[in-house]
């Protein structure tokens, strides 16, 4: 009984290899798989020889099973470089199909695109960096000193309150609420040397969030510092860059104000229009939108940057890319620029 049954098993494992010889195409090699092996369904022809250890003696199943499990093996390595075999074909066949050309660009990938604010921001840089200014960078956290003190406003200064503050959980650390003390750090850094840079970054303000404002924005600080600067050096900068920044036909005005690190102090605004009622809203009725404050360094904000106020002199201004990239385009609300609503930003 046992040598019929290991004749069995040895003449399933010679057809079984002849016909796996034969296969070609993976449909072929499926049907293959399932008559040996079988399906879930149905069970091959090997697991049905496999079915008459049962019927052997205790003395005979040894060998049997022994047998049974080299030819198991033999047809799983087989059925292994066979697989591999196949689709190694199929590929090539696919190939000469589908006649590929290597020399075709590729599928293109979607790229994302700069923030409005990153583009305007970059475009006022070079505007700026055409007029002979360079960037300069200043730390977020900033020192209550460099943020308010030394650009004079002592504490308790009645102007502190124009910009209401986040303050740290450390003394006199707080977040900047404005580009300006980078003033304090260039000029002590390059003293008493001529300057002339723009100091972009964020600031951040505890402020009702409105159409017109926001808690955290862009802003470009700009600082001149030379022998014999005037306020007609200023004037001439920003009608530069309005001229750059919005076309020569751009209305622009300085209006006189109060900043208390410099003086005499200026506003710039550029005319938006008063067709609809968002444009009152903007404009506060004016029509005319601010777009930078500015002014002559103050001779205390000079000597605490090191420079003597007796033989130096210069301007600054800071600016809004966020209020600049309004009037650009026509953005009649700000909270557009961080609501991360792909409609709007892909606009741009």
């Amino acid at each position: 009984m046992k040598l019929i049954m290991l004749d069995q098993l040895n003449q399933l494992e010679h057809e079984a290899l002849d016909s796996l010889g034969q296969v070609k195409t993976a449909e072929d090699l499926a049907v293959w798989q399932g008559q040996y092996f079988g399906t879930k369904r149905t069970k091959g022809a090997l697991d049905r020889t496999l079915a008459a250890l049962g019927t052997l003696s205790k003395e005979e199943r040894p060998a049997f099973g022994k047998r049974a499990n080299e030819v198991k093996q033999s047809l799983v390595a087989a059925l292994e470089v066979k697989q591999a075999a196949v689709k190694e074909l199929d590929l090539e066949q696919m190939l000469k199909a589908g006649a590929l050309d290597v020399t075709l660009p590729g599928t293109p990938i979607p790229q994302g695109r700069l923030h409005p604010s990153t583009q305007v921001l970059r475009r006022i840089i070079r505007i700026f960096a055409g007029m002979g200014f360079e960037v300069y960078r200043s730390p977020d956290v900033e020192t209550d000193e460099n943020n308010f003190e030394l650009l004079n406003m002592p504490p308790e200064h009645p102007a502190r309150d124009m910009w209401d503050t986040f303050y740290t959980t450390t003394p006199g650390v707080i977040l900047r609420t404005h580009t300006s003390p980078g003033q304090i750090r260039v000029m002590r850094e390059r003293c008493p040397k001529p300057i002339r840079v723009v100091l972009p970054g964020m600031v951040y303000r505890y402020e009702q969030v409105t159409a017109r404002s926001e808690m955290q924005f862009n802003q470009v600080e700009g600082l001149a510092i030379g022998r014999n600067i005037t306020l007609a050096d200023l004037k001439g900068t920003m009608s530069e860059f309005a001229r750059q920044m919005y076309g020569s036909d751009q209305k622009i005005r300085f209006r006189c104000s109060y900043f208390p690190f410099t003086e005499p102090s200026v506003e710039v605004d550029v005319y938006w229009g008063l067709e609809t009622e968002r444009d009152r809203m903007i404009t506060k009725g004016t029509g005319w939108l601010e777009i930078a404050g500015a002014g002559m360094v103050h001779p205390k904000v000079l000597r605490n940057g090191g420079y003597d106020p007796a033989e130096w002199s210069g301007f600054a201004f800071g600016m809004g890319p966020e209020r600049a990239a309004m009037r650009l385009y026509g953005i009649n609300d700000i909270r557009y620029f961080w609501g991360n609503d792909l409609r709007f930003l892909e606009q741009f």
